[in-house]
């Protein structure tokens, strides 16, 4: 298996490493491939952590500074008149892609095709990106009839920045691992293409499938695209910020067209991806694994009396948002010994509250103080807090947004965002009624033991490799004799049952 990441596994410091590592040993059963972008010169000097026996090999390119040391070192003035017109048309259309309104699906994926197949024949595309033909493409797209108005009042020097930009996301397609005269296979000898996201790391898994047949999956548990509106590079020129979002936009559209199957987290992620593009029969949800280890001294429904006898409510997920304090009056007005333990830094450094305490450090222990868990209104994507909550067996009260609904199902209390009333009067609910807090912290504890362990994320992510490989099985010019089933079954040629030139001699002549 070839596992596509950026920005985290196999180094020490970043994103997503750590559900990389458990899926690798997780399944044991496969061997995997790592090729990894890095995000910074820090990430690169954190080094990596031990990595399990089954990763047989790791390749690594950074997404930032200058090009690879893997991508080839050709100067686009050594590129013979066909290829600069063939690098010319080309980029011409993946500019036109992101400049002009409608559908432009069909003209960017001719474009980054071609374009991938240029570098792979010429040996690389670095050079080329950064060249005055592709800054005279990228003005002539921006001032054809019907781009967009943004991208129309592009300057020469928005025009410089994008150019840098696009050669950084399609750095991929000058590397070096896909087959090299020295005999490295790299990519053409893995079974499928894992990818981590929609955004640039899955154009080599597109360029396997493109050269090799190489089936793609893609697994988002933060969709790129949304990523990128959200928190891209920031002091960027509108000109700029219109042409790059462009861009990965129609990225995004393309690796979900090419993709065999495209995981989520929630449905809250799987909304955003059908919105890019992605069709809804080929969208599999699989949530986020947890260590449930970390939660098997908490018993289910075990609710543990707080110290002064008095009810206690866990604020978590979160920074303190202002509706709360509103829905504290009200409940002391009910409850007067009613405490509030906050994880997290107070709004105000001097903010200081009768009953209410602050802490940074979160564990099973700080979930099981509480009567009743809050969680914040600030979610964004898969809500860990309210999953942890849940394996504690405490009921809960959330608000209505993102991926609560389905992650809670029926098993916590469900509240409109920022009403304070609605949030006091589902506390009261709970805190006056003891057996119907432990029933729901009971259920809770259940579901999250069903659906969101680690043995649970692995198992699926194992079903999903072997149904994909049961549809597209990549037929490798010269398996591996050494291996065992390197061959599949039905691999060979169907027989000809073309008819014979000569009738037999008992047939007689006509």
């Amino acid at each position: 298996m070839g596992l596509l990441s950026e920005g985290g596994y196999p180094y020490a410091a970043g994103e997503g490493g750590e559900w990389c590592d458990r899926l690798v040993r997780g399944l044991g059963q496969h061997d995997f491939e790592l090729y990894a972008f890095s995000s910074s010169a820090r990430q690169e000097d954190s080094g990596w952590p031990a990595l399990p026996g089954n990763v047989r090999r790791v390749r690594v390119a950074p997404l930032w500074g200058g090009p690879a040391p893997g991508c080839p070192p050709r100067a686009y003035g050594t590129y013979g008149r066909g290829e600069q017109r063939r690098f010319a048309a080309h980029f011409g259309d993946l500019a036109a892609a992101i400049t002009l309104p409608g559908d432009q699906a069909y003209r960017f994926a001719d474009g980054l095709g071609a374009l991938a197949d240029l570098a792979r024949d010429e040996g690389g595309l670095a050079a080329a990106l950064r060249s005055e033909t592709a800054l005279r493409a990228l003005e002539t797209a921006c001032r054809a009839p019907g781009a967009s108005p943004a991208a129309y009042g592009a300057r020469v020097a928005d025009l410089v920045v994008v150019s840098g930009l696009l050669e950084r996301a399609l750095r991929p397609l000058s590397l070096d691992w896909y087959g090299s005269a020295d005999g490295d296979r790299g990519l053409s000898a893995v079974d499928l293409c894992h990818a981590t996201s929609a955004g640039p790391v899955a154009l080599p898994g597109l360029l396997a499938k493109r050269f090799f047949g190489t089936p793609l999956l893609v697994t988002e548990y933060e969709v790129s695209l949304r990523e990128y509106y959200l928190f891209g590079p920031a002091g960027l020129s509108l000109p700029v910020r219109t042409l790059f979002s462009a861009f990965h936009k129609q990225l995004a559209a393309r690796v979900y067209a090419e993709a065999a199957l495209v995981t989520s987290g929630d449905a809250h992620g799987r909304r955003w991806q059908e919105r890019c593009g992605a069709d809804r029969a080929r969208l599999r949800t699989i949530h986020p694994g947890m260590d449930a280890s970390l939660y098997e001294t908490v018993g289910e429904g075990g609710e543990e009396a707080p110290a002064a006898g008095a009810p206690t409510l866990v604020w978590a997920g979160g920074r303190v948002e202002p509706h709360l304090w509103e829905a504290l009056d009200a409940l002391h007005e009910a409850e007067p010994g009613l405490r509030l333990r906050v994880v997290g830094d107070p709004p105000e450094p001097d903010c200081a509250r009768e009953g209410v305490t602050y802490g940074q450090a979160i564990g099973p222990e700080d979930y099981t103080a509480g009567s009743v868990v809050l969680l914040s209104g600030a979610v964004d994507g898969f809500p860990a807090a309210l999953a942890e909550a849940m394996f504690c067996g405490r009921a809960t009260v959330s608000p209505d947004v993102g991926a609560v609904r389905e992650i809670i199902g029926g098993t916590g209390l469900v509240v409109p965002p920022r009403d304070p009333h609605a949030l006091a009067g589902a506390c009261l609910a709970l805190l006056h009624d003891p057996a119907r807090r432990a029933r729901l912290g009971a259920a809770a504890r259940a579901r999250a033991l069903e659906l969101f362990t680690v043995e649970q994320n692995v198992a699926a992510f194992g079903a999903l490799y072997l149904e994909v490989l049961s549809r597209a099985p990549v037929q490798h010019a010269s398996p591996d004799p050494s291996l065992p089933f390197s061959r599949a079954a039905g691999s060979h040629p169907p027989l000809a049952w073309s008819p014979r030139s000569a009738s037999p001699t008992w047939a007689g002549r006509p």
